[in-house]
């Protein structure tokens, strides 16, 4: 029995005059994806994208599973089927959903029969099928009764121009805009649960995603940045490839530890760190800034602080955690399955000198006068002889 996976598509059909741009953009993503699992036939039709296993140079077929695998994480895609492909014949249909479906209808105790038909040269209509291929399961499985508020279990029939397309049900695709289609962005990254999630986010609004982090050896070791590639091998399962930029931040942690305030170190930091994440994104390419802050969750996520963060900034920051709470960040982290690799006891250097009194309500001028003592091109500079990259692949 030949299988096809179904992928339908979500807000790209919504795009208008440049939709194609869009859909374009997507075919090209599914395609290079797939080229790592198998030899596949990509179509698309009616808002659909069709997706075949083909034989190997050895011979072999191309196993359709790894291929959900890749169209599960495929930004642009709302919804993931695999399907029995039938001739447009009645009596072919019902026999293959009844094979097609054994397994689950023979568990279920309900069950309804939803149909679509796009060709309407058809001879019947979306009405009949259900009801004629409803009662010819239940003389197939006497398990079964038919719910059609309630149902355990659909069975699916897709009437279209190529063939007929039998399913047990649709689940749901990784939704979002094509990766590409919103330019680029930086994303600071730690080793927390926040950054992750943030990248993820953005990445699902169609950004390719360059990544930055910073190390403070000897205060941090190998194991926060093993921790931070994990993360991103993460992520790049949705995104695609992640370039990510280390940089080594203690010269100028220590040296503002040495000659600034105590109660404004955390923000002077992440001044510099986004000064030099700033210089970065413009010489990669990136348009953008991202973060995983989130409003109130520490001293340096009040209105106050993130203002005097920005202020370095002449570049957009995103910060798409900005409205939600920790629960819902853990929530993501474990659809993403980086919530384990988060929570490992290894340090980044945010933990590094942090004060015991930070201060939640800053004003610039403070914090500029604070930084008068420190030679920051110079640190700057410094800090960018310390770059190392590291290519991320799914």
């Amino acid at each position: 029995m030949q299988e096809v996976l179904l992928l339908k598509l979500g807000e790209t059909i919504l795009k208008g005059l440049n939709r194609n741009t869009f859909e374009d953009m997507l075919l090209r993503n599914l395609r290079r994806r797939l080229k790592r699992v198998g030899t596949y036939n990509v179509s698309f039709a009616q808002s659909t994208f069709y997706i075949n296993a083909l034989k190997n140079k050895e011979g072999e077929l191309s196993d359709i599973a790894k291929a959900e695998e890749i169209a599960d994480r495929l930004f642009g895609v709302v919804t993931v089927a695999r399907a029995a492909v039938v001739e447009k014949d009645y009596e072919k249909i019902a026999e293959t959903a009844a094979e097609y479906c054994a397994g689950e209808l023979s568990r279920a105790k309900t069950f309804k029969v939803a149909a679509k038909r796009s060709d309407k040269r058809f001879p019947m209509n979306s009405m009949q099928i259900c009801a004629e291929l409803g009662g010819y399961l239940l003389d197939k499985f006497s398990n079964l009764k038919v719910d059609i508020h309630n149902p355990e279990f659909i069975v699916t029939v897709e009437i279209r121009d190529f063939a007929a397309y039998v399913h047990c049900g649709s689940h749901k695709g990784a939704g979002g805009l094509p990766t590409g289609s919103s330019g680029k962005g930086m994303i600071l990254i730690s080793g927390g649960l926040d950054s992750p999630v943030a990248a993820w986010m953005m990445a699902r609004r169609g950004q390719i995603l360059e990544a930055i982090h910073f190390e403070s050896p000897p205060y941090t070791g190998p194991q926060a940045e093993q921790k931070v590639v994990d993360l991103l091998r993460k992520v790049s399962r949705y995104s695609g490839r992640i370039n990510l930029h280390i940089v080594s931040f203690t010269e100028i942690q220590e040296a503002i530890a040495d000659k600034c305030p105590e109660p404004l170190f955390t923000i002077i930091m992440r001044r510099f760190m986004m000064r030099i994440a700033q210089q970065l994104a413009i010489d990669t390419g990136c348009e953008c800034l991202i973060t995983g802050e989130s409003l109130g969750q520490v001293a340096s996520q009040t209105i106050g602080a993130l203002a005097c963060t920005d202020a370095v900034c002449e570049i957009p920051v995103f910060r798409p955690l900005i409205g939600t709470d920790k629960e819902e960040i853990i929530q993501n982290a474990r659809k993403l399955d980086t919530y384990d690799i988060s929570i490992l006891p290894y340090e980044d250097c945010c933990t590094v000198f942090t004060p015991k009194h930070p201060k939640t309500r800053p004003h610039l001028e403070e914090i500029e006068a604070a930084e008068a003592a420190l030679d920051i091109g110079r640190l700057i500079e410094s800090a960018f002889t310390t770059l190392k990259k590291v290519n991320i692949n799914p």
